[in-house]
């Protein structure tokens, strides 16, 4: 940090007022200038009396008429007070008989605080207040008033006081006068003291509004910032070296001429563009995006071979056990042919079985492990990595990511890496969000997967359903019944679940039924999924632990409980459990009664479309990017003003923006990044 923005340059700092401000993210003098208000107040003008309205904050001054103790529910001191155009009520819960004797009648005071509704009429409970003398008052504000977020020991004067410090220290404009001058935005120093100290002239509404100006000259040197740091992590990336996988591909070969089925040309192309990748003394970073069932697991089981030819070792990490060991089954079933044995490796492991799977992938005798985060733990040492494939990386956070690659590295040899994703990510958004990966989009679904029917259907209709249920399941077809509740809670979630099951049960005596959740061991979890796959259950009764990697092609009917409670991303990739095969499928999505406007909105999208793009950036609109990313995304949840959602109109001029910068005006990129991102630049350095 550079040390003329160390905050002991300020007079009222020290050690513990700094701990205080380090809590809101204030570490240096330049972050208190991106503090900005929540509200402002209005101290410029005096109010009369008799134009207060309830719930305002206003200044009024009064002459006092008659002070006087009240003993009610609670005791107060209560001052009536008459300005010529109406009287208000200033009342004190906690008084002194100081404060008694200063509220004398005759005495003229000047207040400020919220108008409240009393017995009788206005008051104000323990305002600002002060005397005043009819030829010497003191002096109105000259601006808005600007109230801050804050925290415990943290006051909104001292606030003031260090934001109004700050102020006075040359804060540098970043932003080249052509970028400036394009987009009409005002110069930065004029933005921060029109939001910090507003003329008293102001429009309060217009200020806050996202199209100002200043918030918008702010709102897009912070997006351009978050995008900068992705492109300098890459450049980072771009510098280290990456063992190279120039092979002859007979691995491959051998995998694809045994697959009962023909790659699409879509995934021809992304296999091409990572066997490109591969080849080359960089480390890959790709992200491949594909709608459910596009068929990207076999993209990854391509690349995993082209490292294992060339003698590395490969790791392929998945959210959750179920999806993990999805891929080992599948991997497995692959691989066997050409005598290669996926390890596995996750919590449920015994403590004799995971230190037996540590020494084979630390000697090197295990080439391809496939587990969950277990797999970045620091005990877990690889030989040789070479290529990490990471399933639904919005899932993990940026730490464990960079964990993993760097259990890879020796010396300045970096492993690649692979990233896929079935949640498809909107364009303008994955150009902010994953601005340091290359992007791959496998556009097509395989041959022979049948359309799905989405019908939403009210918690009233559920005998009907229920009797649907029966009928697919007679004509030998299965089924899914998903449970989810309204909690966020895995517990609650397990127990409806089980009295769901339970119910299916008396009332489908005729039918198998399986039940599988969360909270089940993992090995009487597998059991189950194992039959329904094997066909020797008719309905699956489970929670949201489906939502991936389950592929049975004869389940053509699934029904989603409480269906109104998910988000679209969530929906579609359960709906995409069903529709696997060539027969005609089916997803009742049951609700609740009646729908709120985001619920109707949210189930129509679902009935209109099976575009998983299209479906993503539905979901955009209504949850906003935190929840499409997932929260732990680094750098984006920490947006102090500019919003993904509300802001995606500039995310169109930022990639230009940035190429000028990084082109023509290096140095500045590189303050842009440490003045919005922070700790964020932490994880790059080390990228």
């Amino acid at each position: 940090m550079d040390k003329e923005q160390a905050l002991t340059h300020l007079t009222g700092i020290g050690p513990r007022i700094a701990q205080k401000l380090e809590k809101l993210g204030i570490v240096q003098i330049q972050d208190l200038l991106f503090h900005l208000p929540l509200r402002y107040q209005d101290r410029t003008k005096i109010k009369p009396i008799g134009q207060l309205q309830e719930g305002e904050d206003a200044v009024i001054e009064a002459e006092i008429e008659a002070t006087e103790i009240k003993n009610g529910r609670r005791r107060s001191l209560v001052s009536m007070l008459n300005d010529g155009t109406g009287s208000l009520m200033l009342r004190l819960f906690h008084f002194s008989s100081a404060q008694q004797q200063q509220l004398a009648p005759g005495e003229r005071i000047r207040c400020f605080g919220e108008v409240r509704q009393g017995f009788n009429c206005l008051e104000l409970i323990h305002p600002e207040y002060q005397h005043v003398h009819r030829h010497d008052s003191p002096p109105l504000a000259e601006n808005l008033t600007p109230i801050y977020p804050a925290t415990e020991g943290l006051h909104q004067n001292l606030l003031r006081k260090l934001i109004k410090q700050a102020l006075e220290y040359p804060v540098d404009d970043l932003l080249p006068a052509a970028l400036l001058h394009n987009a009409d935005y005002p110069k930065l120093e004029v933005a921060l003291q029109l939001l910090h100290t507003p003329p008293a002239n102001s429009d309060i509404e217009q200020l806050f509004n996202p199209n100002h100006p200043a918030r918008q000259r702010l709102a897009f040197e912070e997006l351009l910032a978050q995008h900068l740091s992705l492109r300098l992590l890459r450049g980072h990336t771009v510098q280290r070296r990456a063992p190279t996988f120039n092979n002859a591909g007979l691995m491959c070969q051998k995998l694809l001429n045994q697959l009962p089925f023909r790659l699409t040309q879509a995934q021809r192309r992304v296999n091409e563009e990572i066997q490109r990748d591969l080849v080359q003394v960089r480390p890959m970073q790709r992200l491949v995006q594909g709608d459910v069932g596009s068929g990207k697991t076999v993209i990854a089981a391509l690349a995993a071979l082209q490292a294992l030819e060339s003698g590395y070792q490969v790791a392929v990490m998945a959210p959750t056990e179920l999806l993990a060991e999805q891929h080992l089954r599948t991997f497995q079933q692959w691989l066997e042919p050409l005598q290669i044995e996926p390890a596995w490796l996750a919590g449920s492991l015994t403590k004799k079985q995971r230190e037996a799977a540590l020494a084979d992938i630390a000697s090197g005798e295990t080439a391809l492990t496939i587990g969950t985060h277990a797999l970045f733990q620091d005990s877990v040492e690889f030989s040789k990595l070479g290529l990490m494939i990471i399933d639904e990386q919005h899932r993990f956070g940026v730490h464990q990511r960079l964990a993993l690659r760097d259990k890879g590295s020796v010396g300045n040899l970096h492993p690649h890496q692979l990233i896929m994703t079935a949640t498809p990510i909107p364009r303008t958004l994955a150009m902010t969000a994953y601005a340091d990966l290359d992007t791959s989009i496998i556009d097509e679904l395989p041959p022979g997967r049948s359309p799905i029917t989405t019908v939403a259907m009210p918690e009233t209709r559920r005998e009907a359903v229920i009797e649907r249920v029966a009928q697919a399941c007679e004509q030998g077809r299965q089924a899914y019944w998903v449970c989810t509740l309204v909690e966020e809670s895995e517990t609650l979630d397990s127990q409806a679940a089980e009295a769901t099951a339970e119910q299916l049960r008396m009332l489908l005596p005729q039918l198998r039924i399986g039940l599988a959740h969360g909270r089940m061991k993992a090995k009487d979890k597998e059991t189950v999924m194992q039959a329904f796959k094997a066909g020797e259950l008719d309905l699956l009764v489970a929670t949201t632990v489906i939502e991936v990697g389950v592929d049975v092609q004869n389940a053509s009917l699934m029904i989603i409980e409480n269906a109104e409670r998910l988000g679209l991303a969530q929906l579609h990739q359960l709906r995409g459990r069903v529709g696997r095969g060539s027969v005609e499928s089916y997803c009742l999505l049951l609700y609740h009664p009646p729908l709120s406007r985001t619920g109707q909105s949210r189930l129509g999208t679902l009935r209109e479309t099976q575009d998983g793009f299209v479906i993503a950036q539905r979901d955009l609109e209504l949850r906003g990017p935190g929840e499409v990313l997932g929260t732990r995304q680094t750098g984006l949840v920490a947006l102090k003003i500019a919003d993904l959602q509300r802001d995606q109109h500039l995310l169109e001029k930022i990639q230009d923006s940035a190429d000028l910068l990084l082109q023509q005006h290096p140095q500045r990129a590189q303050a842009l990044v440490q003045r919005w991102v922070n700790q964020g630049m932490t994880y790059g350095e080390v990228y």
